[in-house]
């Protein structure tokens, strides 16, 4: 062993930094095995997480490479700024309370809230309400516990107003003063009620562990090595237990990524939002002297280039009030080094992608590039959840699967998915989405039976259904699907109720339905009822997860359904489950915390917006800004330092990506404060971040297809299917005239292959059944002549009502239209005094036909005009108009015009010709009118062109429409689909997935004038 490998070469305090950029485990490893030799096995090292203790056994075994090889004790104290869970160390725990487990935690806080909290203005707040409180109040008490601050007398002084606090606590808004009241309370009855308990608080059993860990080395310090490694000392135990490390006979600690380069005023000016912050409160906090600390022997390197990035990425990063002098630090950059900058943004890159999809494309292709190098290793690291899984997503396209250290969501499972549905079941018993995907879970014992399928086609189809008798009386005469129905309804009877004017028992509430779902899930062979939910990963998890909140929610009262649905589906949304699996070694996809300790030869930094990294601060509902710094917490600036620590480590490697989005999930971002500094660094430079577009344009590539196609490949065809002559239809309304002029390939699905569309399960009734029943409604007004004025808008209030009650409409959504109701029944007496005026003769939901001769024989066109009104006298005596009736939007005139919307051009020339009975032929037409029905006005819309009377457009529509048929009578003519694009994005087709729509059409031909005349 060299003196310069030796780190315990001079005497104590020994402080080292890793510098960033480099693997920090591998380094460690090597240092401590050059320095250690045989003495290795005797050494301890302590980590900040149980995960960094296992990396670093992982690094000590590629060292030994295949030799054997004792490992040093490799423990993890927990990083207390992460949220790790408490590492018992050794007996020192022995005489203490156990730990409150976090989920009793939660509830113990909710009830504190609910008793001492004022913010409610004497409301009883709810158990979901409570219980996120409670999650921001343990955060207090963490920082409290973490930072070692008394709060009691801090609070109690300012609630008073003694002292300096006289005037402080009036002069903040009256929420910050409630809170401050209650936490006044809260740090004084948390500890009680933890005694009662017998119980600690988890943060501060952490930090009384570590005190002892520290006493008990300071009075009788390891004879053996004693490392330290990977910690910034953010929480005062652990900076003490640095120093004690540090001053030990053979201890050293290992500093990630102290920045030895920055300027001295520079340094002096580090705020809180920096990434060198949490070190240098560290050193400060024990008077070591940056100089103090040396480079880890094992990380001493000549690599001009990495050393060139550090410094262009701290020098990007210095304090704000630092930043005057950047021009004089370049040229002292250049003074060292001409080609420092460009050394610097040697392997550096910046992708800039328009949206979420694209930088996940983007991304994919970085990752799968890689593994085109044997042996080299690709790490996306993302803050960002939803960008990680899309890129996984991204990754199945070359059979590629990456592990998100993160994990997967609970929600995405089965059991979750099984879970949700019937938490949602318990409030809305007769939801036909959650019922068909309850019914349909491969875990439910009724998969795979035919009578779902019945139910799925009778029952559950159209609009949502008021309550399962409803449902069971649809399926009346379908004795196997009521069986079914019968038996499920059975099941999950015991759920269902319970829930009144007394609240319930939690932890009671969720056994119950635990039984309830065991009840429902299938039964293998080797397992009993129920046991299949609780198999593989996902099962464990949520077993676990469902045990331990019955087990601590038992006392915990809740008043309605929905709550309990809202606090168990949210502890199912917020679990992950980290299974492993058969995932490609070489692929890592990490967030910022799980990256600090991770080699890799390509790093991916994506997320880099604001307000994703860095994160923006959460808004704490019981401490403001001013209260924190009267209390002696730190600011919210801290948590920034440390991401901006993660992205520095991250960026300083030697070949890195920077990723940015224009839009993430819809919404414009601003790029990174870290990005834009590095960017006007370089400027000012007169360099620039290389940008790669050529990885956009591949992505785009691979999403797009090929511009220039291979004979062999054949794209789909606009289908266009020739049906005989003899099976195409010889009659058709004229609403399916309407659609024969923009999709004819609909009217072959419809009424050649006799094809119907399904309903969606819980259809909005607005969509159709609406305007039925307004359109009946307005059919009984004028037939059962009911009067005008004052009593025929009450009347026909009524009957709107009782019309749109016949068509199931839930009583929330009957709450919903009956306010509407009176406007529009009022607008439409109006409307129908105005035309009564004239006393035209009415004809009200006639059906009218013409006939006329085609090469392949006769055709027929009807139309149901929804009302016709003959004129007896007047300016025009003998003729007709025709008006139409709409409750959502109608055709413009041009539409009608253009003849993609003949509906009332072909009416008129029926009418002309004496297809209704009553009228005579040669009756001439007059108005031909849209009325549009909204609850505050009745529109009339007439049809009507310059050039042309009415009986002219009702001949043109007809002319037309021979023309049409004519050209299908033709045997070679097909049906095309959509031969009118423009009117695809707007309305769509119901035959369109039928059609292979989306294999040949192209989204953006919708510009085509919508003049031109349809293809005949």
């Amino acid at each position: 062993m060299s003196a310069s490998t030796d780190i315990f070469a001079w005497d104590g305090p020994r402080w080292y930094t890793l510098p960033s950029g480099r693997c920090f485990l591998d380094d460690l490893a090597l240092g401590l095995c050059q320095s250690l030799g045989d003495d290795l096995p005797s050494a301890t090292i302590l980590t900040p997480t149980r995960r960094g203790a296992r990396l670093m056994a992982q690094a000590f075994s590629q060292q030994a490479r295949g030799k054997a090889l004792l490992l040093p004790q490799v423990r993890a104290i927990g990083d207390l700024d992460e949220g790790e869970p408490p590492f018992d160390l050794d007996a020192l725990g022995l005489d203490l309370q156990p730990a409150l487990s976090p989920l009793r935690r939660r509830f113990e806080l909710a009830r504190l809230i609910a008793e001492h909290y004022e913010g409610f203005e004497g409301r009883t707040p709810s158990g979901k309400l409570a219980l996120e409180l409670a999650d921001s109040l343990a955060g207090f008490f963490d920082s409290l516990a973490l930072e070692e601050v008394d709060a009691a007398d801090k609070l109690d002084s300012l609630v008073r107003g003694e002292g300096a606090d006289e005037y402080t606590l009036a002069a903040w808004a009256e929420h910050w003063q409630v809170s401050a009241r209650f936490l006044a309370i809260a740090v004084r009855r948390w500890p009680e009620r933890l005694l009662e308990l017998e119980r600690m608080d988890p943060s501060q059993r952490q930090v009384v562990l570590i005190r002892r860990l520290a006493e008990q080395w300071h009075d009788r310090p390891p004879a053996t090595p004693l490392i330290l490694a990977g910690t910034t000392g953010s929480a005062p135990s652990t900076a003490d237990l640095a120093d004690i490390v540090a001053r030990a006979p053979l201890g050293a600690v290992v500093l990630p990524g102290l920045d030895l380069s920055l300027a001295a005023d520079a340094w002096r000016q580090i705020e809180d939002s920096h990434p060198q912050a949490t070190m240098k409160r560290l050193l400060d906090r024990h008077r070591v002297p940056r100089e103090g600390v040396r480079e880890w022997p094992a990380s001493i390197d000549a690599d001009r280039k990495a050393r060139a990035r550090r410094r262009l990425i701290n020098e990007a990063l210095r304090p704000a009030a630092a930043t005057a002098d950047w021009r004089d630090q370049i040229e002292a950059l250049k003074a060292e080094d001409p080609h420092a900058v460009e050394d610097g943004l040697e392997g550096l890159f910046e992708i800039h992608s328009a949206r979420d999809e694209e930088a996940a494309s983007a991304i994919a292709l970085l990752m799968r590039e890689t593994l085109e190098t044997p042996h080299q290793v690709a790490a996306l690291i993302t803050p960002d959840l939803t960008l990680a899984r899309r890129v996984s997503a991204r990754l199945t396209r070359w059979g590629l699967a990456a592990d998100i250290s993160a994990g997967e969501p609970l929600s995405s499972s089965l059991v979750g998915r099984f879970l949700l549905d019937l938490l949602a079941l318990m409030d809305r018993p007769a939801d036909p989405v959650r019922l068909l995907d309850l019914l349909h879970n491969p875990l439910s014992r009724f998969a795979g039976n035919s009578a779902v399928t019945t139910i799925d086609r009778y029952a559950l189809r159209g609009a949502t259904p008021n309550d399962q008798a409803m449902i069971a009386t649809l399926l009346v005469g379908r004795e196997e699907a009521l069986a079914l129905w019968g038996d499920f309804t059975a099941h999950l009877a015991p759920i269902l109720t319970g829930f009144g004017d007394a609240p319930v028992d939690l932890g009671h509430t969720l056994t119950r339905f635990v039984q309830v779902a065991e009840s429902l899930s299938r039964a293998d062979s080797s397992q009993d009822r129920g046991q299949v939910l609780w198999a593989g990963a996902p099962g464990a998890e949520a077993s676990s997860l469902l045990s331990e909140l019955i087990r601590e929610g038992q006392g915990f009262a809740i008043r309605h359904v929905r709550e309990f649905g809202d606090i168990v589906g949210a502890l199912i949304h917020k679990a992950k489950v980290r299974s492993g699996g058969n995932f490609h070694p070489r692929l890592l996809i990490l967030g910022a915390i799980e990256s600090r300790l991770v080699k890799a030869d390509r790093i991916i930094l994506a997320g880099l917006e604001e307000g994703v990294w860095p994160q923006a601060p959460d808004n704490d509902p019981f401490l403001s800004r001013p209260m924190r710094a009267k209390l002696g917490l730190p600011s919210p600036e801290r948590r920034t330092g440390l991401s901006a620590h993660d992205f520095v480590q991250g960026a300083t490697a030697p070949e890195v990506y920077l990723i940015t989005r224009h839009r993430r999930e819809g919404e414009p971002q601003v790029q990174s404060r870290w990005l834009w500094r590095l960017q006007t660094l370089c400027k000012g430079a007169g360099a620039e971040i290389k940008t790669h577009p050529d990885i956009i344009d591949w992505a785009r590539a691979l999403d797009c297809g090929l511009p220039v196609k291979p004979p062999e490949l054949k794209p789909a065809h606009q289908p266009a299917p020739a049906p005989p002559v003899d099976a195409r239809p010889r009659e058709l309304p004229v609403t399916d005239i309407e659609t024969f002029a923009r999709d004819p390939y609909a009217i072959y699905a419809k009424r050649i292959l006799k094809l119907r569309p399904i309903d969606r399960p819980n259809e909005p009734v607005e969509a159709r059944q609406r305007g039925t029943a307004i359109h009946k409604s307005l059919e009984r007004f004028v037939t059962e002549d009911v009067p005008l004025g004052d009593e025929g808008t009450r009347r026909l209030t009524g009957l709107l009502e009782q019309a749109l009650a016949a068509t199931h409409l839930s009583p929330a959504q009957m709450a919903l239209q009956r306010p509407l109701l009176p406007g529009m029944a009022a607008g439409y007496v109006t409307f129908e005094a105005d035309r009564r005026t004239a006393r035209p003769r009415l004809r009200i939901e006639q059906k009218g036909t013409f006939t006329f001769s085609a090469p392949h024989g006769d055709f027929t066109v009807t139309a149901q005009a929804d009302r016709l009104e003959v004129r007896e006298d007047g300016v025009t005596p003998g003729g007709a108009d025709i008006i139409d009736f709409k409750t959502g939007g109608h055709a413009s005139v041009k539409q009608v015009l253009a003849g993609f919307y003949p509906q009332l051009t072909l009416t008129a020339a029926i009418l002309k010709r004496g297809g209704f009975a009553g009228i005579e032929a040669g009756t001439t037409v007059g108005d031909m009118v849209y009325v549009r029905l909204s609850p505050d006005k009745t529109a009339v819309r007439p049809v009507r062109d310059k050039a042309a009377s009415n009986d002219d457009l009702a001949e043109i529509a007809l002319a037309r429409l021979k023309t049409r048929i004519v050209a299908y009578d033709n045997p070679k003519k097909g049906y095309k689909s959509w031969t009118a694009p423009q009117f695809l994005k707007g309305r769509g087709g119901d035959y369109d997935q039928l059609a292979r729509l989306y294999e040949w059409y192209v989204l953006g031909d919708d510009e085509a004038s919508e003049a031109e005349e349809a293809e005949v």
